[in-house]
């Protein structure tokens, strides 16, 4: 039941020295694959760096945190289309990322594996790292590998202080 990786869902910033298997990562990017986006346009690209020399160019560039580099993978987030607008006025890059992206931790959870969204990194100096485009932009980081550890469930607010019915 999805309900549960949603709650099973931590941000890992402690990981194992443990490889990925095919099959399981296969699994988690098909997962990538299905999410929804703007138009299904689908405008990504992820890098899967999996190197450890380029994870450690990557940990530098992001903050010098070091669970980046001992993540087994380190996926970049990458928008193609940053110039799309939908009609609320919003761009969709950054929503069609995170649906993805979203999709992807879901899925590891379920594969008993983790993920930290990671927002705390150098745009120019990545895009050289992976030789990423110049009119490419990358939104986010995501670290993926099985948990060093097992996290504590986080607090969150009671329901009544997320939503309301029919008005504000």
């Amino acid at each position: 039941m999805i309900l549960e990786e949603i709650k099973e869902r931590r941000s890992i910033r402690n990981y194992l020295d443990k490889e990925i298997p095919e099959k399981v990562l296969g699994k988690i990017l098909e997962a990538v694959r299905m999410a929804p986006s703007a138009g299904n346009r689908q405008p990504w690209k992820l890098i899967l760096v999996k190197d450890k020399r380029l994870k450690q160019q990557v940990m530098l560039a992001a903050g010098r945190q070091s669970f980046v580099e001992q993540a087994s993978v380190v996926v970049v987030g990458c928008a193609l289309n940053v110039d799309h607008i939908m009609p609320n006025g919003e761009y969709s890059y950054p929503i069609d990322l995170a649906i993805a992206l979203d999709h992807l931790s879901l899925q590891a959870v379920k594969e008993g594996l983790g993920t930290c969204w990671i927002g705390d990194f150098e745009q120019n100096r990545m895009k050289n790292i992976l030789q990423i485009p110049e009119k490419v932009k990358i939104v986010s980081l995501m670290t993926l590998g099985y948990p060093a550890e097992i996290l504590p469930k986080k607090d969150r607010k009671q329901l009544e202080e997320l939503i309301s019915f029919n008005y504000y």
